[in-house]
């Protein structure tokens, strides 16, 4: 079995910062990239950032400059520090981790249960 979950989510006023944590656990061989996601009510899920076992990041173009993704290889666990938080930044945030359990002959696609995070204006 492998999980994935979040934590860091919470309230805050626009301008603030919060930072997401994510673990990946259980019976894990390999992890490649990982990710956030963030899906707001009525609208689809969308990619906020990734980054790859070596460390290349990918931003989406509304977080740029204001969020930095990063992780710990050594603790399977990916980061999100979101500063300078506007309203429209409220969503469920999600994780996602491309990993090879030990019993599977391939990589599959873990997503964490989400985390919610609230701007006030």
């Amino acid at each position: 079995q492998v999980h994935v979950v979040e934590s860091g989510g919470g309230l805050v006023q626009a301008g603030g910062s919060l930072r997401l944590s994510c673990a990946a656990s259980g019976s894990i061989l390999s992890i490649n990239a990982m990710g956030w996601y963030r899906q707001a009510p009525g609208k689809q899920r969308e990619m906020v950032a990734t980054i790859s076992r070596g460390g290349t990041t990918n931003y989406a173009d509304s977080v740029k400059g204001r969020f930095t993704i990063s992780r710990d290889n050594a603790k399977n666990t990916v980061y999100l520090q979101m500063n300078s938080l506007k309203p429209e930044d409220t969503a469920v945030y999600y994780c996602n981790a491309r990993i090879k359990p030990f019993y599977a002959i391939q990589f599959g696609d873990y997503w964490g249960q989400g985390t919610q995070v609230t701007v006030s204006s």
